[in-house]
């Protein structure tokens, strides 16, 4: 009997509906830029985004999360906003977002859109306004302008670090200083200031009247700073920013610290007040949580009733390839979550963090979300892509909602060996190279592997190159290939809607030892070895899905280490 035998054989009962299409959707984040070229200048756009919308449609996912297209100077890849109504010319028009739209509803698609609200960029007309004002102005109060310390205002006003690397703040000719948790190009806004909410509640508006189905919220933990800006001598322990993921049982057990500039209770009356916008417009409208907080009880403060439907779940990316730390991450997901009624939001990748597909490759897997190994170490091709294929079934077959990465269904790993001359992250350049960046995670994708830049875009030209091995990555070399990556996922999304997988429960499995995660959901067995050796599967067993080869066959009697299966018991 292992220790395992004392926890509770049920920790999530099935939800009451399958209404509600956000507690249990899988929803595809496109990364614009890297997505698909439909221009020919080598850069993703919405046109792009829109004649590739049917591989969407066929892999099986409901809906979209398109990362942010609007009108900036691309100083961070778009999450610095000129215009947070305006499409940039890099990315389309209007009229291409509205056509977009119209073709994934077509398709059974819903569409959710970036919002940036933490910050704008230094080309928005607000601040180029505040700039030109001066100190003590109206127009400087949407922003955090403070006078400096030191005998002439020579130094920042308080210690704080920006995530990318050096100070938070950045001196202005007049002398005052402005923070930015980020770049210097992407001003903070001040949420105290009654202008700018209004005015993020009238953009929430513009976009739900041209159709869209939610917002994904970026840094929702941000925003409202504590009074009086106070110095913190801790380290940001934002996973987007560190070279450190929090360790499991801190994610679960809450001895993390956000410090003053993070998760502030102020944040929920803005919520709040956003859930109500939301509740005006009928089809059943969804805000997404981008809240790198801890514990997750802090994390489900976001998903209460009257606030966002969803939230990321990265206690659950940061933790290691490792059954017992996964386990209670699981098992602590759904406590919280089930406390105030909301569903648990699983992710995997995004466009801030390594892909899974090298980070469950290193030897402490998982360990770095925001980095590639310690020291030269690279992560293992073969070991990485076998372990995510076993991760992202497991997390397939969990009840909840679910995101996946773009580029994640063809098994891609990140481009480790990219060039630093071509690199074009900000937090490289803020760290002196310290940090590698995420450039790695937004190479474009493979289409095609025998056209010019793996037919990303008509004219073979793509704006990061990609590695020559992606060839056998690429879309058209897996499409109809039984055990590829694409038709793992492709199956995998069937069966979970087929099961009504997302609005399931979950009764733990305690028989197979601590190397393994076993647990019922509805009438459905799922199976993850995360060990080495195999392990010994009950007989007469229907399998429906597997991550990897079984050695046996449909009645396979053994599950190889780093691997995955869905099945029926007899």
């Amino acid at each position: 009997m292992t220790s395992l035998d004392t926890r509770p054989a049920v920790v999530h009962a099935p939800s009451a509906t399958d209404g509600e299409w956000w507690r249990h959707a899988v929803i595809y984040q496109v990364y614009p830029r890297s997505f698909a070229d439909g221009s020919g200048d080598g850069i993703g756009d919405l046109p792009g985004i829109t004649s590739r919308l049917p591989h969407l449609a066929e892999l099986g996912v409901d809906a979209v999360w398109l990362s942010p297209f609007y009108r900036s100077p691309q100083a961070d890849a778009g999450y610095d906003v000129a215009d947070y109504r305006a499409v940039d010319p890099l990315f389309g028009t209007l009229d291409d977002f509205d056509a977009l739209l119209l073709r994934a509803h077509d398709l059974g698609l819903r569409v959710i859109v970036d919002l940036v609200p933490n910050h704008t960029s230094d080309e928005h007309v607000w601040f180029e306004a505040a700039m030109a004002a001066g100190p003590g102005s109206a127009e400087r109060e949407r922003y955090l302008f403070r006078e400096g310390q030191g005998e002439h205002g020579e130094l920042p006003p308080n210690n704080w670090q920006s995530i990318f690397g050096g100070p938070a703040w950045t001196r202005v000719a007049d002398g005052q200083w402005y923070l930015h948790l980020f770049d210097s190009r992407q001003p903070d806004l001040n949420w105290e200031h009654p202008e700018v909410r209004s005015e993020f509640e009238d953009v929430l508006r513009f976009w739900l009247d041209r159709g869209v189905d939610g917002f994904r919220i970026d840094v929702a933990h941000g925003m409202v700073k504590e009074p009086g800006l106070p110095d913190w001598d801790g380290h940001v322990s934002m996973i987007e920013g560190s070279d450190d993921a929090p360790a499991a049982e801190d994610t679960v057990s809450g001895s993390g610290n956000q410090g003053p500039m993070f998760d502030q209770d102020g944040v929920h009356e803005i919520y709040r007040a956003w859930n109500r916008v939301l509740s005006q417009y009928a089809g059943d409208r969804a805000l997404v949580a981008e809240a790198w907080v801890e514990p997750l009880s802090r994390l489900a403060r976001y998903v209460r009733p009257d606030e966002m439907q969803q939230a990321f779940n990265f206690a659950f990316l940061a933790t290691l390839w490792d059954a017992p730390a996964l386990r209670s991450v699981i098992e602590a997901s759904y406590v919280t979550a089930d406390s105030v009624g909301a569903p648990t939001t699983w992710v995997l990748s995004n466009h801030d963090v390594v892909r899974h597909a090298s980070r469950l490759g290193l030897a402490e897997a998982g360990s770095r979300p925001n980095g590639i190994g310690h020291g030269d170490e690279q992560p293992d091709e073969e070991l990485g892509l076998r372990r995510a294929r076993a991760a992202t079934l497991l997390m397939l077959g969990l009840p909840g909602s679910a995101y996946l990465y773009q580029g994640e269904e063809l098994g891609l790993p990140d481009h480790t060996a990219l060039p630093d001359e071509l690199r074009q992250d900000p937090a490289f350049f803020r760290t002196g190279g310290a940090e590698r960046g995420r450039d790695g995670c937004r190479v474009p994708l493979p289409w095609a592997a025998d056209e010019a830049g793996f037919g990303f875009s008509p004219t073979g030209v793509t704006w990061l190159p990609q590695p020559p091995s992606w060839a056998s990555y690429a879309l058209d070399a897996q499409r109809g290939v039984e055990g590829s990556t694409y038709e793992t996922y492709r199956g995998a999304l069937a069966l979970r809607r087929a099961e009504h997988l997302g609005t399931g429960g979950l009764t733990w499995d305690h028989t197979f030892g601590d190397e393994v995660i076993a647990f019922e959901n509805r009438d459905v067995l799922v199976v993850a070895n995360l060990g080495t050796d195999a392990v010994e599967l009950p007989t007469g067993l229907t399998v429906l899905a597997a991550s990897g080869d079984l050695p046996d066959g449909p009645g396979t009697a053994t599950l190889p280490g780093d691997t995955t299966v869905w099945a029926r018991r007899a």
